[in-house]
């Protein structure tokens, strides 16, 4: 008897061994994970600790090609003269923030739904399924057994319903929030098509300007060119001096660089047109500009009910009073956690087990039950949480309530500012125009003047330096009223349409 008691004091504390060292292994175990880490703050991390990435504090990571995939670009024809309403077409199919948003609309669409589900009871299956071997030592040997060997094995399949059937609205206002976030999901949806409309209609008049600004620069380089010609012609006859000719020179140089510097300008804002499409930076198409297009006549400022009425279609505003009317929802929502909610339960279970017990016949019991059950359950004490997630509630309805104001008058302020931009551009471009005209016939009289040797080629470099600043202003003050007038009827809520 004495040995057997022995024998499992040994066991038992081998056993507490075991569970200690187990634990000791897995503390240590925690902590070696830093070696993931980098070592100090100024040294260079590498994978696996490779020692020829560490070294000279290289601070490369290694490739990963996976991320260098990208989506295949839209297929253009090379041959096609693309116009604006294309390049719309385009972008909307192909830019990632109306993605983005498409995805967000219908998340916030399944929330409504989910919110809807629980209006329906839960149903769920288990299984529970066990097995247990005993041995017990016995207090004497009874012919070749020493111990006592029993067995027990269980499998218990089980239905059961869960059913929320009153809440005092909870639900319906959680249902009322959700449909207002998904409300407001849908109109930033559209509101975003809009944005994209304006982002690739101002790109696009930019960098018709660039390429126009590219021409002039070409076109003074060829008259600056002239220029120098009348000077060598001049300087051939012995009329001109060598510094009329080296300032003709200077001339000529200036203008290259201008047009230089016109065409990286030009590279730039088709960089920008198509990163407003949201399409490959490598794609090349043919894009038809019209330097012609005609401009909007002088408005009067916009009046009370013109600024109404864009409020009432601009998709910021009607999201941010969607906002407002899901926080008033949301007060609801909390409030009805201080009153009772009523559940129904019900519970289908069967059992099937089996006990075997060494050296007798084994027995197999067999059970069933079912069970229906109603509930209510009343909260009564909580320490403030609900009183607090109610005030919780009521301040993040005042916050979105005042968002909504700001959100008003920032539309409203838009719609003023772009229409005295729209005003001043329409104003700027007609005097620009009044100036390449004069500016035109001051350079071809300068240049005149010198060729006959009466005006002096300082007064013609002026009058084509004057020329050019002039072209290049109308060509500036063009393209912003294009831009100012598609901002108007972008922050007036009309720009909603490719054309």
């Amino acid at each position: 008897m004495r040995q057997p008691i022995v024998q499992m004091a040994l066991s038992n504390k081998k056993r507490v061994i075991c569970t200690v060292m187990g634990l000791w292994m897995l503390t240590g175990c925690a902590t070696d994970q830093l070696d993931l880490a980098p070592a100090s703050p100024s040294s260079p991390w590498a994978p696996n600790a490779s020692p020829t990435m560490n070294s000279g504090g290289n601070f490369s990571v290694p490739a990963n090609p996976l991320v260098a995939e990208l989506s295949p670009p839209p297929a253009m024809d090379i041959e096609h003269v693309y116009q604006l309403p294309e390049l719309i077409d385009i972008a909307q199919m192909q830019n990632q923030d109306t993605r983005i948003a498409w995805q967000q609309a219908r998340q916030a669409a399944l929330a409504v739904g989910m919110v809807e589900s629980t209006f329906l009871p839960m149903i769920s299956a288990s299984v529970i399924g066990g097995y247990q071997s005993t041995r017990t030592p016995l207090p004497y040997k009874v012919g070749a057994q020493q111990d006592l060997d029993t067995s027990s094995s269980a499998v218990v399949p089980a239905l059961a319903l869960q059913w929320l059937i009153f809440d005092f609205g909870q639900r319906s206002a959680l249902q009322e929030a959700a449909k207002y976030t998904s409300y407001a999901a849908n109109v930033t949806f559209n509101g975003m098509h809009q944005k994209l409309i304006y982002d690739v209609t101002r790109t696009y008049f930019q960098y018709g300007a660039a390429v126009a600004r590219s021409k002039v620069a070409q076109g003074t380089l060829h008259n600056s060119q002239m220029i120098l010609q009348a000077a060598q012609a001049r300087r051939n006859k012995g009329i001109a001096t060598a510094v009329e000719v080296a300032q003709a020179q200077q001339q000529v140089a200036q203008a290259e660089l201008n047009r230089v510097v016109s065409q990286g300008a030009e590279r730039d804002s088709w960089q920008a047109l198509l990163g407003a499409m949201g399409i490959s930076p490598l794609s090349r198409f043919k894009v038809a500009l019209t330097e012609d297009k005609p401009l909007p006549e002088m408005t009067s400022p916009p009046t009370q009910a013109m600024i109404k009425l864009a409020l009432s279609q601009r998709p910021d505003v009607l999201a941010s009073y969607a906002d407002v009317q899901a926080a008033a929802s949301g007060i609801k929502a909390v409030e009805a956690d201080f009153l009772p909610k009523v559940y129904l339960a019900g519970v289908v279970a069967g059992g099937n087990g089996r006990f075997d017990v060494q050296g007798l016949p084994p027995i197999g019991p067999q059970t069933s039950s079912s069970s229906i059950l109603l509930g209510v359950s009343v909260p009564l004490y909580d320490g403030g949480l609900r009183a607090a997630r109610v005030k919780e509630a009521e301040s993040r309805a005042a916050a979105t309530n005042e968002g909504f104001k700001k959100t008003q008058e920032l539309a409203v302020r838009e719609i003023v500012v772009a229409a005295d931009t729209l005003h001043s551009a329409l104003e700027s471009n007609k005097a620009a125009l009044n100036l390449v005209k004069t500016a035109f016939i001051t350079y071809d009289a300068a240049l005149e003047s010198y060729r006959n040797g009466v005006g002096t080629i300082t007064v013609a470099n002026e009058a084509a330096n004057g020329l050019l600043t002039a072209q290049q202003m109308s060509t500036d003050a063009h393209a912003a009223a294009l831009i100012a007038a598609s901002n108007l009827a972008f922050v007036m809520g009309k720009m909603t349409q490719a054309d």
